[in-house]
């Protein structure tokens, strides 16, 4: 019954997402990327407004029809702006049209390659199945969280870099520098957040996932155990984040094939290395089976590592070499080491208090911390934040 009522919303989402296409194209980010609010919303008040009135299996119903009228909010939203860029707009179901040739024999390497996360998303939680009960649940609290980062920095940095690379034009050499240029430029924003986020869920992540989940059943043993699993996570976050800025890259080349290569490979890397670090790996230890979740996440994390150095060392043979500059990275992973430092100091400091302000103190004072010690070293993009905040209150 769930799934006939979600059905017309998936429809509804698609047209969402080829709004987004074409207000990317016209390098149009914010309406795309703020509309999908709406859809949270909708969502978030059919529960307020039912969640008393209804048992659960009726609450269900009707939120799954706040998804449904979600989903028509987050279409809708766009599609004014949507239709003003493209002015006279007249469906018309053909294969003639070159460029919908070139879409479609391009979907496939893409959806892959994009994709990947999510198939090896869908591998894990086959796999968590076997490792006791709440493993499955767990991995899914994980899940939710350590896509955060990668939604809000990898893929927004990415699909803004896109539409700007595609237009590239010009002799090789000029094609090649201005990617260079843009790639590097690309990189260098993502990181300065991930780091920092990849290093905030393996130093505290218990605190990250007590604020936002412990409540009711959700106890503090299982704010640990999610712990574990973002700690995972952690090892292969930035490889994941940057990649997909390099597989953009790659698109704008008119090249699909290669990141479909690289990302099918990661995805048979992740199903053997996790099968034998979440089945096996836990009673060799002599650790407990539930613990084998943390073994999905990290084998994950080792074959996204494996999958954007050969995507970097391929790029590189095409246009030159590109990367992060190792004083920058060494920056970024010294301000996020001393800012866990002091977030564990707070952290011990206010031992013993509700989630909600103890993380308010904690990841607040590791965030100011990361900003304060890379604004010193000399970080731009720390400088260049703390400077419009300066403005702003001015």
């Amino acid at each position: 019954m769930l799934v006939r009522i979600f059905f017309p919303g998936a429809a509804l989402l698609v047209l969402s997402a080829w709004c987004l296409g074409v207000l990317n194209s016209h390098h149009r980010f914010f309406v795309s990327y703020t509309a999908p609010v709406a859809w949270n919303v909708a969502i978030i008040a059919a529960l307020l407004f039912f969640g008393k009135r209804m048992d659960l299996s009726q609450l269900a119903a009707a939120t799954a029809w706040g998804s449904v009228i979600g989903s028509a909010l987050q279409f809708a939203v766009q599609l004014p702006t949507v239709l003003r860029l493209i002015h006279h707009f007249r469906p018309v179901l053909t294969l003639a049209n070159a460029h919908v040739r070139q879409v479609l024999n391009n979907f496939f390497p893409v959806f892959v390659s994009r994709g990947v996360v999510q198939i090896s998303a869908f591998v894990d939680a086959f796999l968590a199945s076997f490792l006791g009960q709440g493993a499955v649940v767990a991995l899914n609290y994980a899940q939710s969280l350590y896509t955060l980062p990668v939604s809000l920095f990898g893929m927004s940095v990415s699909a803004a870099e896109l539409p700007a690379m595609s237009k590239t034009i010009g002799a090789t050499e000029v094609v090649a520098e201005t990617l260079r240029r843009r790639l590097d430029a690309g990189l260098k924003r993502i990181s300065f957040f991930i780091v920092p986020s990849a290093v905030a869920f393996l130093a505290l992540g218990d605190v990250i996932a007590a604020v936002l989940y412990q409540t009711g059943k959700f106890t503090r043993a299982d704010a640990i155990y999610v712990w574990t699993i973002l700690a995972g996570a952690a090892v292969g976050l930035l490889a994941s984040t940057l990649g997909r800025l390099y597989s953009s890259t790659y698109y704008a080349l008119q090249d699909t094939r290669t990141p479909l290569l690289y990302a099918v490979l990661r995805v048979v890397l992740s199903g053997v290395l996790g099968y034998f670090f979440s089945i096996h790996l836990p009673g060799l230890l002599g650790l407990d089976s539930k613990l084998g979740a943390a073994g999905l996440t990290a084998s994950a994390g080792i074959a996204g590592w494996i999958e954007f150095v050969l995507l970097r060392a391929s790029l590189n043979k095409r246009i030159g070499r590109t990367g992060l500059p190792l004083s920058y990275t060494g920056k970024l992973w010294l301000g996020a080491m001393v800012a866990a430092g002091a977030g564990w100091g707070l952290k011990l400091l206010v031992t013993g208090w509700h989630p909600i302000p103890l993380a308010v103190v904690v990841l607040g004072g590791y965030g100011t911390c990361y900003f304060a010690v890379t604004f010193l070293l000399g970080v731009a993009q720390s400088r260049e934040i703390i400077h419009r905040i300066l403005r702003f209150h001015r």
